[in-house]
């Protein structure tokens, strides 16, 4: 029988890679650094947990599973799966292709690549083919890397396109999937070479914890992640894994509601005389709305809003009650951020005007509480 990806989001004690005899719900947490190999019995076999861990394999087949590809690392935080596809793919003196409406914390790493291995790093909009055509064509790009949506910009790329364009030129093509979320959109089965994601949001859903996945399509591209996982340490612990374990059950109802209220909101938004633009891949304004539609199962509740002044769009926040100034997104609790401040505090002013976001521009992160509040909490917020 072939479960659908929120049934098996609900059993994840069937992706245990051994039967545990209590029958219980959640996989035991095996909180241990080391395993004593004379008393293992059957085929696999358990060494040091920077290698393998029974608890943190569960998370990993269930992951494989529901993206539809051949293997599975969880990093110790979500920045960390970024590095270690690049510690799987590059080497001295690679090309890198990436869309210039990137997370922060990606920007700032393939910095360092530059620096410290003379990567280079074509940016780029990939809703421009001819221009990634021209890139892909004139350089030996190894890799592609991009959000979709994306962050804060919430441009809509369309995956199977670039994978397309990707393969063509012989380029591995990596997908960003943290917004959308396996729930909502499969990169693999859109031609992607790699979906990472993470964890840290939606997936886990509480704000408790840090962490990230990466699935690999392949069997090739998995044993060659795994292996610099072992070697870079970049494995997830396994008290992490247990507290992302017990969101994960919720993600439908829970990507939903937070689809839901924030469509609400942005359309409250867009009415206010106080703002002049408002992003969201939902409303019909957006200019890939199609898109969205026909790509995603679910909206994320993660928009952009341009206030018509940076004076404005500060006091908002610092008034605000209800939503807290936080960097990061995809928790039950609703939070607003200027990108050019926190987020995206590594761009230039200009990189950002590039991706369209200005020191006006606030980012939502619309939680799960009542939208009336939150709606009350905007306007006397904006009052004072």
């Amino acid at each position: 029988m072939t479960e659908q990806i929120e049934t098996s989001l609900c059993h994840m004690a069937s992706f245990a890679p051994f039967d545990d005899v209590s029958g219980a719900s959640h996989f035991p947490i095996y909180n241990t650094g080391t395993f004593d190999l004379k008393k293992q019995k059957g085929d696999k076999i358990y060494d040091y947990t920077r290698s393998d861990n029974p608890t943190r394999e569960v998370l990993e087949n269930l992951f494989t599973h529901v993206e539809g590809g051949a293997g599975c690392v969880c990093t110790h935080t979500g920045i960390a799966c970024v590095s270690l596809l690049f510690e799987t793919v590059l080497k001295a003196n690679s090309h890198i292709l990436v869309e210039a409406d990137c997370y922060g914390g990606t920007f700032r790493l393939l910095k360092i690549f530059k620096e410290k291995y003379n990567v280079t790093v074509h940016f780029a909009d990939f809703l421009d083919f001819e221009k990634l055509e021209h890139i892909l064509s004139a350089n030996p790009i190894d890799l592609v890397l991009c959000e979709s949506p994306t962050n804060p910009g919430l441009k809509i790329i369309d995956l199977k396109q670039v994978a397309d364009i990707s393969h063509k030129y012989n380029a591995l093509f990596a997908v960003d999937n943290s917004l959308a979320t396996f729930i909502s959109q499969r990169p693999l089965d859109l031609g992607a070479d790699f979906s990472l994601f993470s964890t840290t949001k939606y997936i886990s859903g509480h704000g408790a914890v840090v962490a990230g996945a990466i699935v690999a399509k392949t069997k090739e591209l998995s044993d060659k992640i795994h292996y610099y996982a072992n070697a870079h340490g970049r494995s997830q612990n396994p008290m992490d894994v247990y507290l992302i374990s017990l969101g994960i059950p919720t993600l439908k109802v829970r990507m939903a509601e937070h689809e839901k209220n924030s469509i609400l909101i942005a359309k409250f938004l867009e009415e206010q005389d106080y703002i002049l633009k408002v992003t969201h891949p939902a409303l019909k304004s957006h200019p890939q709305y199609d898109l969205a539609k026909k790509q995603m199962k679910f909206i994320p509740g993660l928009f952009c809003v341009d206030f018509n002044s940076i004076e404005l769009a500060e006091s908002f926040i610092e008034n605000t009650k209800l939503f807290g100034e936080k960097c990061s997104f995809g928790s039950p609790d609703s939070r607003v951020e200027i990108p050019a401040k926190i987020s995206h505090a590594s761009f230039s002013k200009e990189e950002l005007a590039a991706i369209g976001i200005s020191d006006s521009t606030v980012r939502f992160s619309i939680g799960l509480e009542n939208v009336e509040d939150l709606i009350a909490d905007i306007k006397q917020a904006v009052k004072k």
